[in-house]
């Protein structure tokens, strides 16, 4: 069980959340490490890249300089051609003969359609984990939260990311359903990138806290309704957000040329 005090009630105590968080125990906070897959040379360039991916060091559309990545990543062409692959069986990278490798770039469509399709999952997972979720699981996703809303009070978005996925996932997870997993990860995977940029809005960000902050709350009781409600237009809201700014790039190319 969670130590006495770390319970908050959605937006009301959104702002005491963020005090508290720093006065928890050591053994509460969690690493916010992202979990690298070091079983291979390849796996571990892999989840370099697609850290990289997500947090925009390498933009949509962008050619995949072969020479600059293997300097940079200190690994040889072959790993790194191997970990192209990889993400090319998730969606993110496009490899081309003769043309090498690029970053996946989605149109506008494709990006209202995934948020669609994802608010659903979403929503379908918060409904299922009412059902199927322990108290250990749910003291785990509080803690993240906690930790969480530290990263957002500092400002730290990469960190703040890495356990916001978590938090999504443990959700998921706590459904207990294989197909509904193995067809969420698939799409979530395309969409990372996008799910990060979402917050760079800083009113939309912190409306993206104070969604997590209820989460928890209708998660603990257990209150499908609820949940599904929560979960369903906090990713609508990621969807409008990513369709905002991908026009307001649009605006801005269009305008300087």
């Amino acid at each position: 069980m969670p130590a006495p005090g770390l319970y908050f009630s959605g937006q009301r105590h959104y702002a005491s959340a963020i005090t508290l968080v720093y006065q928890m125990p050591s053994h509460l906070k969690l690493s916010t490490a992202p979990d690298a897959d070091r079983s291979t040379l390849p796996a571990t360039v892999a989840t370099r890249l697609r850290e990289m991916i997500t947090e925009g060091e390498l933009a949509a559309g962008a050619r995949l300089n072969e020479r600059a990545l293997c300097e940079r990543l200190g690994v040889s062409r072959t790993p790194l051609r191997e970990a192209f692959r990889l993400l090319a069986a998730e969606g993110l990278v496009a490899i081309e003969p003769n043309r090498g490798a690029q970053v996946v770039a989605l149109s506008d469509e494709d990006v209202r359609q995934s948020f669609e399709v994802m608010s659903g999952l979403e929503a379908l997972s918060g409904e299922l984990a009412c059902r199927h979720i322990t108290e250990d699981e749910i003291a785990e996703i509080r803690a993240l939260t906690f930790e969480m809303l530290a990263c957002h009070a500092r400002k730290d978005l990469p960190a703040y990311y890495r356990l916001n996925r978590q938090i999504h996932d443990l959700i998921n997870l706590a459904a207990r359903n294989r197909i509904l997993t193995q067809t969420y990860q698939t799409l979530n995977t395309r969409i990372q990138n996008l799910r990060f940029r979402s917050n760079f809005d800083r009113a939309k960000w912190d409306q993206a806290c104070r969604d997590h902050a209820e989460m928890v709350e209708a998660l603990a009781a257990r209150d499908a309704v609820r949940l599904t409600a929560i979960l369903r237009t906090h990713l609508t809201h990621k969807g409008e957000s990513v369709l905002e700014a991908l026009h307001e790039q649009q605006s801005e190319r269009a305008r300087a040329s």
